[in-house]
């Protein structure tokens, strides 16, 4: 069953149409992905549908009872004229629940003074209410989302008008989860996340209980949530079954499939043309040409107004109520000029046309390091193990914002040095760098101005040059202060293609491109025939390219030797060995363990951690089910003192097996 249904939906602004003919239906556990070039009215169409704005033409259905959330892409319109606390507007989710838990202590107060049954009933049975609402759990749900969202217990506490637009867009969409909507509409959620909270939200998602439509130029998260695509295009509007990947595959074989189409029918026309053309002079077969020109020219216009589909997929019946095909007075030139005039139905958006080649080649060696302490005078960023980087790799550096990151880039160049260790480089290299804030862009030039003064070349090639990276017309002498962020990047990289470095060092290169330009730049990227240096929160990028993954994971750069889905899988091997060795130490089973002592001593401390989580844990569950018993008799007994001591004690005491819970989960 369907929550939400569009029909023919459209908008447009005057004579400019952002989108026309939409029409699709979001099922009651629809899990879906919206994607197209940036421009082509994705938000515009979530605005339509969360009811902010109104389409020019067709409608919107919505099943009778259902919710909908929206999370726009910047929420600070979202709290304007609000100054609760982030934690304050967590608990406006929560106000029926708040009202529910007032009464309950005004019903105490009330038992206090006075004793009946009639009482004590309203009593147990607004506790009874409270309970099974999750009365004794918002807290708790609060502190899950807020955590995982990234926000610290002290940011809790800060007004929500003082925080900035990313975290308030993390504080909407925390609120939004709380809310739990049928229908949980995001445009990008991941921006303003980092991968662990990327990672903790894609977990939120998948055991979501109701329909998502999603935005997100995130294609690894497209490809853990979703469980369908529509595509917005320059063609039209397209829906594909399964995730991000799916999709590809599945939109690939649609082009092809849609151009063998329009070429087997085009090749059909063409030569029932030359048919018509042999024998319509010919008494004998003339009248039959003639008829065979008169279907040919219904064909035709058929293929003009309503496409290619339209002939395949629909009988005449059907094709004379969607468009006119009334016959044209039409000869046999006119049809040749017609069908030659056919355009490819497969209208494939446009991209870049990078290309990234050395002009030298270097060494085996690119770079060597001994072991490093990264930061500043006043402040250490992290500890690195040793690094070797050869000729071809490609090493993703990742981790939390904050974690040093873009500092290693600038230690590697040359700007800032290591507080410990040293730094080898290899022979013959020619260093490339892409910022992600793009500092090194001159504000004040124009484009072709900022290109040219990093390359001297005629104007005519600049344009063309530029025309590779979508600036066309006059976008070439817009001022670079007055560019988009995707605009700035797609400039960055059309400066950085010119330099024909050998070692690229790439901070972010996937910022705020849209898919279709992400998907040339990794094939791009895997087409290089130099080394890479990667910094990224796209994990679809490093999962295609890289050979090594450098994690930043507790003030120390730790290096795995292998891709990023090896790197997964070895850390899910390694969890899975834990939690196996955990339970053999605590069985006694010890028989074929040979590790070193240093290691059967260091697994015994970590399973003793674990026995006590899990010991604490029992004890506060033991501890709760006391109270729940001590808190029933108190209600028959009708003794009210002890029953607001006695509540108060089970709220704590729920608390402290919730953070006993996250302790011992962390720890197995």
């Amino acid at each position: 069953m369907s929550m939400l249904t569009i029909s023919n939906l459209g908008v447009s602004f005057g004579d400019y149409d952002v989108f026309l003919g939409v029409s699709a239906s979001i099922p009651n556990d629809g899990k879906i992905g919206l994607v197209g070039p940036n421009g082509i009215g994705k938000t515009t169409l979530l605005r339509v549908l969360a009811g902010l704005m109104q389409p020019t033409t067709g409608s919107v259905t919505l099943a009778r009872g259902v919710r909908i959330g929206y999370l726009r892409q910047e929420a600070v319109d979202a709290f304007a004229g609000r100054h609760n606390t982030v934690h304050d507007e967590m608990l406006t989710v929560f106000a029926g629940l708040r009202e529910q838990e007032a009464q309950l202590r005004e019903l105490e107060h009330r038992m206090a003074e006075e004793h009946s049954d009639e009482l004590l009933a309203e009593y147990s049975a607004a506790q009874s209410a409270f309970e099974h609402a999750g009365g004794y759990e918002y807290e708790t749900r609060i502190g899950q989302v807020l955590y995982g969202l990234g926000f610290t217990r002290s940011e809790w506490d800060l007004q929500i008008s003082v925080l900035s637009g990313g975290q308030k867009t993390r504080a909407l969409l925390a609120r939004l989860l709380l809310e739990k909507p049928d229908l949980l509409i995001l445009d990008e959620p991941t921006n303003h996340l980092d991968v662990q909270a990327v990672e903790w939200l894609e977990g939120m998602l998948r055991a979501w209980d109701g329909a998502l439509l999603i935005v997100s130029h995130d294609r690894y998260f497209l490809d853990n949530v979703v469980n369908r695509i529509w595509e917005m295009g320059p063609a039209g509007f397209e829906t594909y079954n399964g995730n991000y990947s799916h999709y590809v595959r599945q939109r690939q074989e649609r082009w092809e499939r849609r151009e063998i189409e329009f070429n087997a029918v085009k090749e059909r026309f063409l030569s029932e043309l030359d048919y018509i053309k042999r024998n319509i002079a010919r008494d004998a077969t003339k009248n039959q040409a003639v008829g065979r020109l008169r279907r040919l020219i219904r064909e035709v216009r058929v293929v003009e107004a309503g496409g290619l589909d339209l002939l395949l997929s629909k009988n005449w019946g059907q094709v004379m109520e969607e468009v006119d095909i009334s016959e044209a007075k039409w000869g046999v030139m006119d049809v040749e000029q017609a069908i030659k005039g056919l355009r490819n139905p497969v209208i494939r958006p446009p991209q870049l046309n990078m290309k990234l080649k050395t002009t030298l080649r270097s060494g085996n060696l690119v770079l060597r390091t001994t072991a490093m302490t990264i930061g500043y005078p006043e402040k250490t960023l992290f500890t690195a193990e040793p690094i070797t980087l050869e000729r071809g790799e490609c090493a993703a550096l990742i981790g939390p914002n904050g974690s040093g990151k873009t500092t290693f880039l600038r230690t590697l160049m040359g700007e800032i040095a290591p507080l410990e260790g040293q730094i080898k480089f290899g022979a013959s290299l020619k260093i490339g760098y892409f910022s992600q804030a793009h500092e090194r862009l001159n504000p004040n030039n124009t484009v072709i101005d900022e290109l040219l003064s990093h390359k001297q070349m005629l104007l005519g090639p600049a344009r063309n040059y530029l025309a590779q990276y979508l600036f066309r017309g006059e976008d070439v002498f817009k001022p670079v202060r007055l560019l988009s962020g995707g605009e700035r990047g797609r400039l960055a990289l059309a400066i950085l293609a010119l330099e024909g470095a050998n070692f690229l060092l790439l901070d972010e290169p996937s910022n705020h491109l849209d898919i279709p330009a992400q998907e040339v730049l990794q094939q791009v990227l895997e087409q290089f025939e130099g080394t890479i240096l990667l910094v990224s929160h796209d994990r679809y990028l490093i999962d295609h390219l890289a050979t090594q993954v450098w994690e930043l994971r507790q003030n120390h750069l730790e290096i795995f030797e292998g891709t990023y889905a090896e790197m997964l899988a070895a850390r899910q091997k390694a969890t899975e060995t834990e939690k196996q060795v955990a339970a053999v130490v605590r069985s006694g089973e010890r028989n074929g363990y040979e590790a070193s002592k240093q290691s059967r001593a260091e697994e015994r401390r970590r399973a003793r951690a674990i026995a006590d989580a899990e010991a604490r844990v029992h004890e506060l569950e033991a501890q709760l089910a006391q109270l729940e018993a001590d808190l029933n008799a108190a209600t028959v007994a009708q003794d009210i003192s002890a029953i607001q001591r006695l509540g108060q004690a089970y709220t704590d005491t729920q608390t402290k097996l919730d953070l006993a819970m996250e302790t011992w989960a962390e720890l197995a």
